[in-house]
């Protein structure tokens, strides 16, 4: 009798062979013979791709999230001028010229002088890059005591746990506004530190709930329990297996944060107790030119525009990622 083949249905190949008297057949497998498979039919059953981790997902979505791409190139322009702002600005933002004070735009100057004669278009160029520094360092500080402190909490729990939820309602009760205007007043300097460690003494607790709540959630995952059932340390469990997990809630905090950080020194400069100059600010700048809304309102419409369209491009990055990396809204 002819030899037959099966259709293939699975990963091994089946013939068909004649054994025995009277023509009995047999199935026979033939080891290690496999079939090449093509890609899967739609809707069709059998293996498919690797499955796309929560980064890559994100990733995809954002590329596709016009708010993400507009906020994005905001934020790249915003970065680039903060680092080179001779750029776009040749001038120079501390030199004055009291003859043309308060003068509006002219050839050179677009966003005309302010009270003491000086540049707005350079001012405001130059003052990007104080606000983009107070931001991220601020953002970063943040985020690292805030996880630091609250993972640890929320790994450990217990007596750790219970003091450091005291501690962080106690900072929670200090308004921010209030506690800029009574630790800052007795700074002297005029750079950016002091501005910098102040948003970092008082924004960490905010950082650390987020980060304790996800560490708690993400320890009580069986993969965690099999980790430690297998012999994994606390350093390897939290380095390896719960924060690359527990992260996502603390990077969409701390890049909506940034905005805010950048707002709030601008007002804390604004009152006098933030940067001074010779620092160039937007927050100097605006409370400089506040007297002189109604007979120049030039001086207060530029770098009240940047401040605002910065801290909205941020805002706008910090949504955008949030529901990028937002399991639910899958």
């Amino acid at each position: 009798m002819p030899e037959q083949q099966l259709p293939a249905s699975g990963h091994r190949a089946e013939a068909v062979a004649p054994t025995g008297a009277g023509g009995a057949m047999d199935l026979a497998v033939s080891e290690g013979a496999t079939l090449e498979r093509g890609p899967a039919e739609p809707g069709a059953g059998g293996p498919v791709g690797k499955p796309h981790s929560l980064r890559s997902d994100a990733w995809r979505d954002l590329r596709r999230d016009p708010v993400f791409i507009v906020s994005g190139l905001l934020i790249v322009f915003l970065v680039i001028i903060s680092i080179r702002p001779s750029l776009i600005a040749a001038g120079n933002p501390l030199t004055c010229d009291l003859a043309r004070a308060q003068e509006g735009s002219g050839p050179g100057h677009p966003f005309g002088f302010n009270g003491q004669g000086c540049d707005v278009y350079t001012r405001t160029v130059y003052g990007a890059r104080t606000s983009v520094v107070v931001g991220v360092c601020a953002s970063l500080g943040v985020a690292a005591v805030g996880s630091l402190l609250g993972g640890l909490a929320g790994f450990f729990g217990g007596f750790w746990d219970a003091v450091l939820s005291r501690i962080t309602d106690i900072f929670f009760a200090v308004p921010v506004v209030l506690g800029g205007l009574v630790l800052l007043s007795v700074v002297t300097g005029s750079t950016v530190w002091p501005v910098i460690g102040f948003m970092v003494l008082l924004g960490w607790p905010q950082i650390s709930r987020i980060a304790r709540g996800s560490v708690i959630t993400i320890k009580q995952n069986d993969f965690i329990q099999a980790a430690r059932a297998l012999g994994a340390s606390n350093t390897r469990l939290m380095l390896r297996h719960i924060l690359p997990n527990a992260i996502a809630p603390v990077i969409v905090v701390a890049t909506i944060a940034l905005g805010t950080f950048i707002a709030l020194e601008a007002t804390l400069s604004y009152l006098g107790v933030g940067l001074k100059p010779p620092t160039v600010s937007w927050g100097i700048d605006i409370s400089d030119a506040s007297p002189y809304i109604r007979n120049a309102p030039h001086m207060l419409l530029w770098p009240a525009g940047a401040l605002a369209v910065t801290v909205l491009a941020f805002i706008m990055l910090g949504d955008a990622v949030r529901d990028a990396l937002d399991p639910k809204l899958r």
